[in-house]
């Protein structure tokens, strides 16, 4: 579990700039979407 904690960590952006912080979170949440696709296909 720590290592989980350190690399979610680690994604985390620390930028006062809106714009950056929504395109980071946007990069994040299409990885995590395309990864539950991909296992969905796979299972």
């Amino acid at each position: 579990m720590t290592e989980l904690a350190r690399v979610l960590r680690g994604l985390r952006r620390l930028t006062d700039d809106p714009r950056q912080v929504f395109v980071h979170r946007l990069r994040i949440g299409l990885a995590v979407a395309a990864l539950i696709l991909i296992l969905s296909l796979l299972g």
